[in-house]
């Protein structure tokens, strides 16, 4: 049986400045509409005073730091899921974030990992935090 070529605390990162176009694009690929998200005047009215980006579209950008961490070997994986998922600060249209992917657990008999994920803004502040199992095959 194969062994997963990775270490405990083995880190990848990906940053990218949230555009409006992310946030239309996904919102028309999801069907989540919602005013918190594409309408500025409605938003304007709340204590966030501008749009926010999907919380779910900060989950997307952890999965591109999964592929980074699964390219850093040579067996194949899939997502085998998330946990423990929270979005703890609004990410708004503009902001540059930094997703952090962490190798925190190493199941070698069973061929998974489990990642913490951290999702930072440009101030560095702590927007979405989650976990990630990943499954490899050999």
């Amino acid at each position: 049986m194969g062994k997963i070529p990775l270490e405990i605390d083995e880190q990848v990162s990906f940053s990218k400045t949230i555009g409006e176009a992310d946030v239309y694009m996904f919102a028309g690929i999801t069907g989540d509409l919602s005013p918190n998200h594409v309408n500025e005047d409605y938003m304007s009215k709340t204590q966030y005073k501008k749009r926010i980006a999907h919380g779910v579209l900060s989950i997307g950008f952890a999965s591109t730091t999964s592929t980074l961490m699964q390219q850093k070997t040579d067996m194949t994986a899939v997502s085998y899921g998330y946990d423990r998922i929270r979005f703890i600060k609004p990410i708004f249209i503009g902001d540059t974030i930094t997703v952090t992917y962490t190798i925190a657990e190493i199941d070698q008999e069973n061929l998974k990992t489990k990642a913490n994920i951290e999702v930072v803004n440009q101030d560095g502040e702590l927007c979405t935090v989650g976990q990630h199992i990943l499954k490899f095959f050999e």
